[in-house]
């Protein structure tokens, strides 16, 4: 069963106009959630996040009271051990163009089944850059041809995820992940001022673990004792290979314990 706009429907009849400016224009945001055990993971966090994109992208925020419903109704309609569940907001119906129509946003809510993320993954580095400047910068918008490009080429090299530098050449985030590199034995990630969106497991990992947040090199990952990414569906996950070079020993040192503190603190409390 799929939230659509107000009420619960089955796969078949889940349906949004063809004229709705997130199918037109990719005009919306939306989160990804963890479910696991039945129940969503750092819902208010990201509920925060998602009323923060909307304004960005300069809509009207949604009603968070009625997307926890809706949540919990999708939840409950069905139950799952371990999922994703996405959350989607649109600019609703609107012209033929980047223009608006000012009706009302439409609200999506579906989950799936999927199984825990493995330890670790391959990943690569892709030529194309974030524009740490632009005008969705920070912001998780529906607007992701350039990650389906991405992560398409890193299909093709058997890795999971691709990796973006800035504008300047620095450090920046994946396709739908945060970035980590320890080096001489500190944790780094690249500031939010360089570009990547504020994960939600990037502000736990700080919280719960600690590291820098430092204006970094491309090339870091060239010369890191580790590396490791984060995201909603992944929590901490070590990078094992990247590009042509092998990291053997991951997780290491640092990875290890960053992925032991998160899922006790993360078992410990459903909604930090």
């Amino acid at each position: 069963m799929i939230w659509v706009n107000g009420a619960l429907h089955d796969r078949d009849s889940a349906r949004l106009s063809v004229l709705d400016h997130g199918l037109t224009v990719g005009d919306g945001v939306f989160e990804t959630l963890k479910v696991q055990d039945g129940r969503a993971f750092a819902l208010t966090r990201h509920l925060d996040r998602l009323a923060v994109s909307a304004r960005g992208l300069g809509l009207e925020a949604p009603d968070l009271g009625l997307v926890r419903h809706a949540c919990e109704a999708v939840l409950e309609a069905n139950p799952v051990a371990h999922g994703r569940l996405r959350l989607t907001c649109t600019a609703g119906r609107s012209p033929l163009s980047s223009e608006r129509g000012g009706e009302e946003l439409s609200l999506v809510v579906a989950v799936d089944p999927c199984g825990p993320a493995a330890p670790s993954t391959a990943a690569i580095t892709v030529p194309w850059v974030r524009n740490e400047r632009g005008a969705l910068t920070g912001l998780k918008t529906t607007s992701y041809a350039e990650n389906v490009v991405a992560l398409a080429r890193a299909h093709r090299s058997e890795a999971s995820e691709a990796v973006f530098a800035n504008t300047a050449g620095q450090l920046c985030e994946g396709t739908g992940t945060n970035v980590f590199v320890a080096v001489d034995g500190e944790l780094h990630t690249p500031p939010l001022a360089a570009g990547p969106l504020a994960g939600i497991t990037r502000a736990l990992v700080l919280e719960w673990v600690g590291a820098h947040e430092t204006d970094l090199p491309f090339d870091v990952l060239e010369r890191a004792d580790e590396i490791f990414l984060t995201s909603s569906l992944r929590d901490v996950q070590a990078v094992h290979r990247l590009d042509g070079r092998d990291l053997p020993d991951a997780p290491g040192p640092l990875t290890a314990k960053a992925q032991r503190v998160f899922a006790e603190r993360s078992a410990a409390d459903i909604d930090p």
